[in-house]
């Protein structure tokens, strides 16, 4: 049998040792990193796979998307796509920094906590989203979106950039989603009040909520965060913590470790799957939603 190859194609300087030892350990004979990678350079890269293999040997190959912008690596899979030709089809996987996996694991483990302790549904829910211009942010907004929550993504560079981030995501999925100003500890408060369900996904070692943010919001079901860097996004939630209460009202917090051991599950599973498919499959950020789904 054909060996199988993953070619991992990043926009960055250095491709992610975390996903290199996953698509290992899922399966692969090989995984061959290409570092700063433009959009332009998908096509030929993607064909010179593509033609180098019979194709009995296609669906031993596979390409993933890596970089740290989940717009530009959904670009990247789209060009792909474009670049296929039968029957070489080869797979394709885009999990940029890991985001599209974990953000399906963060909305996932609520859904799920949202349901058995809450006995609510994350249709109509208000979501709000914290560090949403990052990727894993983004990614979360997306997911809960498309799921029927009313999101709002909060900047903490004041409104300009967050809302051109709104209105490019509400144009590309066909989705609400509102944007909001978080510069201040002011504005954080307020928003979190405001909503039901609060997303963390700041960057590593940035406190989003404290004590005191979590007792303001009285209205407040679930706030969940992917931090694992002290000091941890939302202050009482534990790394390991899943449904445990956070605040004086009875809200639940998930932590870093506890989405971080669905995400794991999730990406090395998309992998397996790519590497094991009788046909050639493309996977983003709804098919890792739809994996951790059934892994939580």
């Amino acid at each position: 049998m054909a060996k199988a190859i993953l070619h991992m194609l990043s926009t960055l300087k250095h491709m992610s040792p975390f996903d290199v030892n996953m698509a290992l350990d899922a399966g692969y004979d090989a995984a061959i990193p290409y570092t700063n990678v433009t959009l332009d350079e998908v096509t030929a890269l993607v064909q010179d796979a593509m033609f180098s293999r019979a194709p009995s040997a296609a669906l031993r190959t596979g390409i993933f998307f890596a970089g740290r912008d989940a717009v530009l690596a959904l670009d990247m899979m789209d060009t792909a796509k474009k670049a296929l030709l039968k029957p070489f089809e080869v797979s394709l996987f885009a999990d940029p920094y890991g985001s599209f996996t974990t953000a399906g694991a963060m909305v996932a483990c609520v859904e799920k906590i949202l349901r058995e302790k809450k006995q609510r549904e994350l249709k109509g829910a208000k979501v709000v989203i914290y560090g949403a211009t990052g990727v894993v942010g983004y990614s979360a907004a997306v997911i809960s979106a498309l799921e029927g929550a009313e999101v709002t993504v909060v900047g903490y560079s004041g409104l300009e950039r967050v809302a051109k981030l709104a209105d490019e995501m509400c144009k590309r999925f066909n989705i609400k989603v509102a944007p909001a100003d978080g510069s201040t500890p002011e504005q954080v408060r307020e928003l979190l009040r405001q909503h039901e369900i609060a997303l963390c996904a700041a960057r590593a070692g940035v406190q989003v909520l404290s004590k005191e943010d979590l007792a303001a919001a009285k209205d407040l079901l679930i706030a969940a965060d992917v931090n694992a860097v002290p000091p941890l996004g939302v202050e009482g939630c534990g790394l390991h913590d899943n449904g445990v209460v956070v605040s004086p009202h009875g809200a639940l917090g998930i932590g870093a470790l506890a989405i971080g051991n669905v995400k794991y599950g999730t990406e090395a599973g998309l992998f397996k799957k790519m590497a094991t498919s009788d046909e050639p499959l493309c996977l983003d950020f709804r098919h890792a939603f739809a994996l951790a789904r059934e892994l939580v």
